[in-house]
């Protein structure tokens, strides 16, 4: 990853020497008298400026401070408008409603303590936390996720059962993984 900055800067300079070459004379023979060259050589560089204090790579251990509130309170918003999202696009008929509505209240209510749980994470953390801190955040996430599964499968299956063929390949779209690309057609959750 490293020779491919080297790999693009070596054409480059070797293309940008070349067409200097051909420039240079013809700036001598015009008799141009401001030689860019010249005036840059003239005038002593300038000093950058001094680096704010725990800026650049020599600190990297001061990073920006973790919401963990903000971040979970935002992935509970993020369900609610893909849920909002696959509701439009299914285009449910008026008999379909009803599975739907008892589908959405089981998610709220699921939403309602997904709600509660990140109401007590922290605003804001600075130091990372260890590997078994990380490990059991992970359990609980999990835990809480299972939970929600289960409180809201059935509600969604009798969704899925009273769809068309159409609507059923509109929620069978696959969804990415993992959470760190959303920008596919995430299904309810």
């Amino acid at each position: 990853m490293l020779h491919r900055p080297l790999l693009l800067a070596v054409p480059l300079a070797l293309m940008t020497a070349a067409s200097l070459s051909f420039v240079s004379p013809a700036m001598a023979l015009d008799g141009g008298g401001d030689d860019p060259f010249e005036l840059a050589q003239a005038t002593p560089p300038a000093s950058p400026p001094p680096a704010a204090p725990g800026a650049g790579p020599e600190r990297r251990d001061d990073r920006r401070a973790f919401n963990p509130r903000a971040f979970c309170l935002d992935r509970i918003a993020h369900r609610a408008g893909n849920r909002a999202a696959v509701k439009v696009r299914l285009e449910l008929k008026p008999e379909q409603m009803t599975a739907w509505n008892a589908f959405a209240k089981a998610a709220d209510d699921a939403d309602a303590k997904d709600i509660a749980r990140c109401n007590a994470l922290p605003t804001e953390m600075k130091d990372r936390p260890t590997y078994l801190q990380r490990l059991d955040v992970e359990e609980q996430v999990m835990k809480a996720r299972v939970e929600r599964i289960e409180a809201v499968k059935p509600t969604l299956q009798a969704v899925y059962d009273t769809l068309s063929p159409e609507q059923k390949a509109v929620l069978d779209q696959p969804r990415p993984m993992g959470g760190m690309m959303r920008h596919g057609r995430p299904g309810p959750r």
